[in-house]
């Protein structure tokens, strides 16, 4: 994310960087906090009233939003919000709504994902077929393009079985609960990790190709309903 940005202002790109910024910044303060909310919400369904007792049944963004996390969306496109405290005791099904309620952030930036990937193509079609201004395409379709991409980058990475994303709490759900909580007790220092992978760049690319097919698959469903009706 920060090689785009300085591509951006190296090749005098000065209207996609302010979009791309745009975009980073509706995903920071207005879909993070979805993230966060989706796991609130299904945990209190799920039988934890933690999360509304600490103030995230909300989709408030500075209830949510980790600034650390917040500088990693900006600079590599794969970044955090601040996690939702759960007790897995108070929920009804234990682990297995344990899992749920870490899948359910993920699930939420794939939604969210597939809508403004509907949304380019809808403005696509919308300027392929009337007079639409070619700046208003380019702007707006840019916008939700940039905002797709990284609600995807963010789906994956929080997939990843690495403590504290929400890929390791679904792992949970696998792993035997003594192996599981032994990993947790050196969760800093795998953070510190994974950062340091981010950073050189090891783990970012395999990331990216993984968020390229999640991207394709998005990119399919989106295009169905108006492939289905001639108008691609």
């Amino acid at each position: 994310m920060l090689f785009d940005i300085m591509d951006y202002i190296r090749n005098g790109e000065y209207a996609l960087l302010l979009v791309n910024l745009a975009s980073i910044a509706f995903v920071v303060f207005c879909t993070s906090p979805v993230h966060e909310f989706a796991h609130a919400w299904t945990a209190v369904k799920l039988g934890d009233d933690t999360p509304r007792l600490q103030g995230r049944l909300t989709l408030r963004p500075m209830a949510h939003i980790d600034p650390i996390g917040a500088i990693m969306i900006f600079l590599v496109g794969f970044g955090y919000a601040k996690p939702v405290r759960v007790n897995m005791h108070n929920l009804k099904n234990g682990r297995k709504s344990f899992a749920l309620v870490a899948l359910a952030g993920p699930v939420s930036n794939l939604i969210m994902a597939l809508i403004f990937t509907f949304l380019q193509t809808l403005i696509y079609v919308v300027a392929v077929n009337t007079s639409l201004p070619i700046v208003v395409y380019s702007v707006f379709g840019s916008f939700f393009s940039f905002a797709a991409s990284i609600n995807i980058s963010l789906a994956v990475f929080n997939l990843l079985p690495i403590p504290p994303l929400d890929g390791s709490r679904i792992a949970n759900l696998i792993l035997p609960s003594k192996f599981y909580f032994t990993i947790m007790k050196y969760e800093r220092y795998i953070m510190i990790g994974m950062f340091v992978l981010l950073w050189t760049g090891i783990l970012t690319i395999p990331l990216s190709l993984l968020s390229g097919l999640v991207s394709a698959g998005i990119d399919f469903i989106a295009e169905l309903p108006f492939k289905l009706i001639g108008l691609l």
